[in-house]
């Protein structure tokens, strides 16, 4: 990872996709976040959009973009869970994209609608234990352009965390790099159902 990078100077993104239940179970109920209220529905959110270089990362990169209005990082709250995320992905991340806060935000929109949740993990009705591997052939098979090496599941404390996606700068699957691929192994990940 290198702080303060050339906004713009980037190989590719990664979309990064986080189970809703998850995130609650380890962090969020205890924040007390709206993305865990019962009434949220959220399964996969986005966690954020991040330019990539082939070894490595920008983040917080120096930009002359205005930083999103409060409006600009509610409306994100819809696939985000909370404006909170919206606005630290946008520090972190949107500002080495060489985009302004609204296309960051507009380009994120269209990777997220880009792929194909697959409706399965919605549908459970109570936690199951299942491979990490599992996940990811169910995105894959959802999302027929992708091949293996475009798609990583990360794990946390014994549960399915995210999947991963990696995207061009057009937003087309492309492979992740080294650093990206971490394949979670796990043969029995905790998958908690949306609330």
């Amino acid at each position: 990872m290198a702080d303060g990078e050339r906004s713009g100077e980037f190989d590719y993104y990664v979309m990064a996709l986080s189970w809703s239940p998850t995130w609650c179970a380890l962090e969020g109920d205890a924040r007390q976040s709206p993305q865990c209220d019962d009434a949220a529905d959220f399964g996969w959110v986005l966690h954020g959009v991040w330019p990539q270089f082939h070894r490595g990362w920008p983040a917080y990169c120096p930009t002359v973009e205005r930083h999103p209005s409060r409006q600009m990082t509610a409306e994100m709250a819809d696939i985000m869970g909370t404006p909170g995320l919206a606005w630290h992905q946008w520090k972190k991340h949107g500002t080495c994209s060489g985009l302004s806060a609204r296309a960051y935000y507009d380009l994120s929109r269209e990777a997220y609608g880009r792929v194909t949740r697959p409706e399965v993990f919605r549908k459970l009705e109570k936690s199951v234990k299942l491979p990490a591997r599992v996940v990811e052939e169910a995105f894959l098979k959802a999302n027929p352009a992708f091949e293996p090496d475009m798609v990583t599941v990360t794990c946390r404390s014994g549960r399915i965390q995210e999947v991963r996606v990696c995207l061009s700068k057009d937003l087309d699957p492309v492979p992740c790099g080294q650093d990206v691929v971490r394949d979670c192994q796990m043969k029995d990940a905790l998958l908690d159902p949306v609330r």
